[in-house]
């Protein structure tokens, strides 16, 4: 099947799910999702999809995310961290506890336990931040909560990976050096960002603006380029330099990419203005169309893709997938939605909000699982098609208990106010 057969094959599944995304009132990442997994098991899309596909798919979530932290506050993101911490803290442990324990009993193996608790731990920031964008929630104090957790969540998934895959294969102790490197590593990442987007993008006043080279590096300068025909350009240019730079140190490039859009300032975009055009929402526009209806799209059916059914093998996992994913599930929400009431000081309505969108499990748990099942042979075929099963069980769960949370989210909310 050629590449761009594939592709086109695609979007037509993105067409198809947004119609009954449209017919059913749901969003349509859990549709991408579905279509994905139905078409490769009818044979439609191929199991082993093309490398093409694979790094477009990249490159959606890498647009996504940059599109979702471009319309966010970076004031508003660190006051978020601020009171964040304990949702990420508690509703990373929880899983990883939950998924442990529950990999201890069925199959009784350490290192099949100690994968399986890694892969249920990264919770898939992308996937609960555009279902809470469908449903006109991206704004609420709660994404952002959702949003930063995740993100912290990610980071000490990560390093949990770094550090716990060596022990599992044999191939490394603990070690407090190993240990403080990768901390080192997320220390200086968001350091580096960070004086990005305060020193290298310095704001027009301001004491940065004040020297002269740094004056000249102003980023209005680079959007402003043939009278703002390179403006998008120039945005997912950032976006994917930042994102290669998050690869370099070890994280996600799409965690990369949503710090790029924090950098990015809406007073960059005051050019031009003969033109009688808002290049800030117009830039932001063709972004959004490129994230969520025809680029972003293929990533998340590319995940539905990575669930094949083998009838025999299903019936086998059964009870061990509906078990887990009950388990993770009471266990997710309940933890991430009390830490939020109690550690962050959100209402009750947006805590329990907070609890379903950390319910679905990121790209990292594949990564997990490829390590483990494919490259190292420790996890076996049992384990591996439970793991597929319950983590596309939690990503479905993340549209449809926003969704059915939406009305009453509201309702409370408008009592409130």
């Amino acid at each position: 099947m050629h590449d761009l057969a594939v592709l086109a094959t695609m979007w037509v599944s993105v067409f198809v799910a947004s119609y009954f995304a449209h017919r059913t009132r749901l969003t349509p990442v859990l549709w991408y999702l579905f279509f994905g997994a139905v078409f490769v098991n009818l044979g439609i899309l191929p199991t082993a999809l093309p490398v093409f596909i694979q790094d477009l798919a990249e490159l959606g979530i890498i647009i996504i995310m940059f599109a979702i932290g471009f319309e966010e506050n970076t004031a508003s993101f660190i006051t978020g961290i601020k009171r964040s911490w304990g949702i990420a803290l508690f509703g990373a442990v929880v899983p990883f506890g939950v998924g442990y324990l529950f990999a201890d009993w069925f199959w009784g193996q350490h290192n099949i336990s100690l994968f399986v608790a890694l892969a249920m731990t990264a919770t898939a920031v992308s996937l609960t931040m555009v279902s809470l964008k469908s449903e006109g929630l991206s704004k609420t104090p709660a994404a952002t909560g959702i949003m930063t957790s995740a993100v912290l969540d990610d980071i000490a998934s990560l390093a949990l990976v770094a550090i716990l895959v060596p022990i599992a294969v044999g191939t490394a102790t603990v070690s407090i050096t190993g240990i403080f490197t990768i901390l080192g590593k997320a220390i200086v990442f968001f350091a580096l960002v960070t004086i990005m987007g305060a020193w290298l993008f310095p704001a027009r006043v301001g004491r940065a603006a004040k020297i002269p080279f740094l004056r000249k590096l102003h980023l209005s300068r680079v959007l402003a380029m043939g009278q703002g025909q390179y403006t998008v350009l120039s945005l997912l240019l950032i976006a994917v330099v930042v994102g290669l730079i998050a690869h370099e140190f070890g994280f996600h490039p799409a965690v990369g990419a949503y710090m790029a859009g924090l950098i990015v300032r809406r007073e960059y975009f005051d050019f031009h203005q003969e033109q009688g055009r808002d290049h800030y929402q117009h830039s932001r526009e063709i972004i959004d169309n490129a994230a969520f209806s025809w680029i972003g799209p293929i990533f998340f059916v590319s995940l539905g893709t990575k669930l094949m059914f083998e009838l025999d093998i299903f019936i086998s996992v059964l009870f061990e997938s509906v078990t887990l994913f009950i388990a993770l599930f009471i266990g997710q929400v309940l933890s991430a939605g009390l830490a939020a009431r109690w550690t962050g000081g959100f209402d009750w309505p947006s805590s329990w909000l907070i609890g379903f969108g950390m319910l679905g499990r990121a790209e990292l748990a594949f990564v997990v699982m490829d390590i483990a099942y494919v490259q190292n042979h420790i996890l076996n075929q049992e384990a591996f098609y439970t793991l597929m099963l319950v983590a596309f069980l939690l990503n479905v769960s993340v549209p449809l208990t926003i969704s059915a949370w939406k009305k009453r989210y509201a309702k409370i909310q408008k009592t409130v106010t």
